[in-house]
């Protein structure tokens, strides 16, 4: 497998550039000729002008592209008009083919069967590039249709863009379809020579709390904690609804975790009322945060991506960016991020408006992604043994504020977590003896209750005799110390209770406990290990002290509290029988 790279600046370059070319497909053996158009100008006029340049002089090549943000250009960001690589397979095993479909968001499930169909039928297709137009659909259907496509398929692609980001207007074309301003092209790759790896990395991070997605319909996200989506752009990044709303909220999109991956999504547009369009479908339900980007989370990520595809000694890598990061780094800076892949193999690509790529089933879309495909024909070659070099500390300019802000954004953040994390902490926790709180027993018994795994479940409740005269004789901070020396008994260090059990502090000297048991004796003996337990210790003052528990069954389909009145129940005979005993009562 070999690549060329070239720029178009003008005809007669561009036919310069072909005859290189074949010169030296005249003399070399290759199987296929494959080359990707990348143009920032959705100008049909030029699109249609380059496309026949390259049929006239190799008729036999085929060819594929889209309008794209920006391209990449051995492994480097380009702002040139139109960018062309020219992939020779040298491999006689080696397969390729091109399929294109008109696209819309009526049609996306009968382009996504016909794809599958077609793949079904060639067992050689190992891998689908995918280009494709996206604006103004949510492309849900058609990655769900996909994912159907057996598993042993790689597919990656991106979204077609232009120059004007906040632009509607975007093409795909190839070689058997032509242009077409509503459209998908698929490159079919396989054979038993071809090795392909395929991959992402983000490098954002989230960023706040977490945001509840209370209402969504499709692709418009409608509410983020019962609130307009709109407002939570406009209250922590104070974007507002203009024509630059695309632009600002693609640097901070949300992240959530979807198909068992951290994936990020960022709003097209935002409706009047306040709601969001996506380019893919979102649920209700779904907890999702605002992510940021933090400049050497990336650079690392990138480099490891690439140290990581040395050993496959790939041929070429094709990458497919959004183009959220080329606005995050800015033009100056953006190839700092693609450069890694260079020193590996040659690199070339573009800046989407949606990244695609099959992980495990499933085909997802991201956005502000970076997806990787690495290719090689035959075994690896014995090359000179390559390391991947760190980029130059410093920054610049706009990536140096970045830098900077986001160090700060990861100590507060980091700092916010931890104290959100005790106050979470405090509010389910009792400040005394450690065990649970009331509100959050209760809680935890009422979901053991409506969800049980297990068929038998039991209440046990414990109550400290004589405790007031504890307080009144010996004051109540030995008072505190004997109620901390009874919970202990509680608490995983014990090893009374079950794995599955859980105890909390029901108030004053009372203590509830929820558990499963195999039967109503195991239960009580379980109860009975408890009173034994309490009176062992030796405490301070008192010396020992005694419990009382009262034990019961919670029935089918009955209420929490039904179960809890009928413990304390229990309790209340136990106390009234002589105390430090203990008492089960079935009904």
């Amino acid at each position: 497998m070999r690549q060329i790279q070239f720029i178009f600046r003008n005809e007669d370059s561009l036919d310069e550039d072909l005859r290189r070319i074949r010169q030296w497909q005249d003399s070399h053996l290759y199987s296929t000729m494959l080359f990707h158009v990348f143009t920032s100008k959705n100008d049909r006029e030029l699109i249609d002008h380059i496309c026949g340049r390259i049929r006239s002089a190799l008729p036999e090549a085929m060819f594929v592209g889209c309008s794209v943000f920006g391209s990449i250009h051995q492994g480097d960001f380009i702002n040139a008009p139109v960018t062309i690589s020219c992939t020779f397979f040298e491999y006689a095993t080696t397969r390729v083919e091109v399929l294109q479909y008109p696209l819309n968001q009526e049609n996306q499930q009968e382009v996504a069967e016909s794809l599958v169909h077609a793949v079904a039928e060639r067992e050689w297709v190992a891998g689908v590039e995918m280009l494709t137009t996206i604006r103004g659909m949510s492309m849900t259907t058609l990655c769900d249709g996909l994912s159907e496509m057996r598993e042993d398929v790689r597919i990656f692609g991106g979204g077609a863009l232009c120059d004007d980001i906040n632009g509607q207007e975007t093409c795909v074309f190839s070689h058997v379809g032509g242009y077409s301003g509503h459209g998908v092209v698929f490159v079919l790759l396989g054979g038993e020579d071809l090795h392909l790896e395929v991959s992402f990395i983000t490098g954002w991070k989230p960023l706040g709390a977490n945001l509840h997605v209370t209402s969504a319909e499709g692709s418009v996200l409608k509410e983020l904690n019962h609130k307009p989506a709109y407002e939570t752009y406009y209250k922590y990044l104070h974007i507002e609804n203009n024509e630059d709303f695309f632009l600002n909220t693609l640097e901070f999109p949300f992240f959530y975790h979807y198909h068992d991956i951290d994936i990020m999504r960022a709003p097209v547009t935002c409706n009047p009322d306040g709601s969001l369009v996506m380019t893919s479908d979102m649920n209700s339900g779904v907890e999702a945060r605002i992510a940021y980007g933090d400049p050497w989370t990336i650079l690392d990520a990138t480099q490891d991506e690439a140290s990581r595809l040395l050993p496959l000694v790939p041929e070429c890598i094709f990458i497919f960016s959004c183009a959220g990061r080329r606005t995050f780094w800015g033009d100056n800076e953006a190839g700092k991020e693609t450069l890694a892949y260079q020193a590996v193999a040659p690199t070339s690509g573009f800046y989407t408006s949606g990244e695609f790529l099959r992980t495990g089933k499933y085909l997802n879309q991201h956005n502000v992604t970076q997806v990787i495909a690495a290719m090689r024909e035959g075994n690896p070659k014995l090359v000179e043994r390559k390391t991947i070099g760190k980029p130059h500390k410093g920054f610049r300019g706009r990536v140096s504020i970045i830098n900077r802000m986001a160090t700060f954004i990861k100590a507060t953040t980091e700092e916010l977590e931890e104290l959100n994390g005790q106050l979470s902490q405090m509010a389910l926790i009792d400040g005394l003896t450690g065990l649970y709180n009331r509100r959050e027993i209760q809680r935890r018994i009422s979901e053991k209750i409506e969800y049980r795994k297990q068929d038998d479940l039991y209440l046990i409740m414990m109550d400290l005799d004589h405790f007031k005269q504890v307080n009144d004789r010996y004051g109540h901070n030995t008072g505190d110390e004997v109620l901390i020396a009874a919970s202990s008994v509680l608490k995983p260090a014990y090893e009374i209770l079950p794995e599955d059990g859980d105890a909390g502090r029901w108030g004053g000297e009372e203590f509830m406990v929820i558990t499963p048991a195999a039967d109503d004796a195991a239960a009580v003996e379980l109860a009975d290990a408890i009173r034994n337990a309490v009176a062992g210790l030796e405490l301070e003052g008192p010396g020992h002290v005694t419990a009382s528990l009262g034990v019961t069954k919670v029935l089918p389909d009955e209420s929490a509290d039904a179960a809890a009145n009928r413990v304390d129940q229990a309790l209340y005979e136990a106390k009234e029988g002589g105390r430090n005993r203990v008492v089960f009562r079935a009904s």
